[in-house]
């Protein structure tokens, strides 16, 4: 079992009995509005955990690391890491968290700890981030992680019968480092 400790949070490989944690946030059309898929009812949520269960190390293209984010004993989101390429060192982060733990830096300090892996474990040259333009919340969160816009996507994507404009955020592991030193 893979994880990682921060000040507040544990992460660490998703388990069968965080189902329940996990569907009272996957099944809030709030939470999945700016998501690729629908909120998920509880047989989504059930095949959701199983997926996430073997998401545990980054080898080949492809591959995600998922992490449920567990504060006082519940999870209350998922981070995870994907490899886009090894070839080219570049991964990618993503976060999803209950709207009741929104606005006290919880995804902030959880998605830190997925770069500080991505760059100090997997020696990733590039991480990325991507979120729907009208995701404010999600943009200033990679704006204080020291990412930097470098996409606004026009159209890009259609998601749930809807073409979507996307922003691009990435972060190169020497602009990490030179962050993390001052």
């Amino acid at each position: 079992m893979r994880a990682l400790r921060t000040d507040r949070l544990l992460l660490r490989t998703f388990e069968p009995d965080d189902l329940e944690d996990t569907f009272a946030y996957q099944s809030r059309p709030d939470v999945t509005r700016y998501l690729l898929s629908e909120a998920r009812d509880r047989a989504g949520s059930v095949e959701s955990v199983r997926k996430m269960m073997t998401e545990t190390d980054l080898v080949k293209d492809g591959d995600s690391l998922a992490f449920a984010v567990v504060l006082d004993g519940t999870v209350i989101g998922q981070v995870d890491l994907v490899l886009l390429s090894a070839e080219h060192r570049q991964g990618e982060v993503g976060y999803i968290f209950h709207p009741d733990h929104h606005g006290r830096g919880l995804a902030t300090e959880a998605t830190e700890a997925l770069l500080r892996l991505g760059f100090d474990e997997f020696d990733l040259y590039r991480i990325v981030a991507t979120c729907n333009v009208a995701n404010a919340a999600s943009a200033r969160l990679m704006e204080r992680l020291g990412m930097r816009r470098e996409g606004h996507f026009l159209g890009c994507r259609r998601v749930k019968g809807v073409f979507r404009d996307e922003y691009v955020y990435a972060i190169r592991q020497e602009e990490w480092r030179a962050t993390r030193s001052q």
